[in-house]
């Protein structure tokens, strides 16, 4: 078993969530979300920093994954994104974390089945998989299906079977 911290960023809020894996059977260990309440860019990202920073500390975390940055409209919403980013990713690396990153649409899937999934679809799924007692918030969801993600990514590359093969040869 792996311990996996799974992080949603965002400069409003932050998800996190951590799980146990073997990359089949995940085991539920906590989850939560930051509200970042700062008054200025380099406060919400100390924030960002020391809140994950201290719960790599407490959990212990092997490995880390985050949602990639994706441009929807808002050019100014992405950025800010980017930077909530860095700054946990930051947290990750000055605890020596391997660090994964994967795309919205990889996480849906991985969790859902499909990319296109609502997020009321991800929170239901992550409350079935993880057998939690009452659904989570959606930012705490994200970032166990994060995790999850990144747990499939981990048991992919350890069997030496290539992502996106079948039996060792591509699909």
């Amino acid at each position: 078993m792996v311990r996996i911290l799974g992080i949603d960023p965002g400069s409003r809020i932050t998800g996190y969530g951590v799980l146990d894996t073997d990359g089949f059977r995940h085991q539920y260990i906590t989850s939560g979300f930051i509200e970042i309440n700062g008054d200025t860019l380099g406060d919400k990202l100390g924030i960002i920093f020391t809140e994950i920073s201290d719960i790599v500390s407490t959990w212990k975390p092997a490995s880390m994954a985050i949602e990639q940055v994706f441009v929807k409209r808002n050019v100014d919403s992405a950025l800010k994104l980017g930077q909530a980013r860095g700054a946990a990713i930051c947290a990750g690396i000055q605890a020596n974390l391997q660090i994964g990153e994967y795309t919205p649409r990889a996480i849906k899937k991985a969790v859902v089945g499909s990319g296109a999934a609502e997020k009321q679809q991800v929170q239901q799924m992550i409350q079935r998989l993880l057998d939690l007692d009452t659904m989570p918030q959606s930012d705490e969801a994200d970032a166990l299906a994060i995790a999850i993600c990144h747990a499939h990514h981990i048991k992919v590359r350890s069997s030496g079977i290539a992502a996106g093969t079948r039996r060792g040869r591509w699909i």
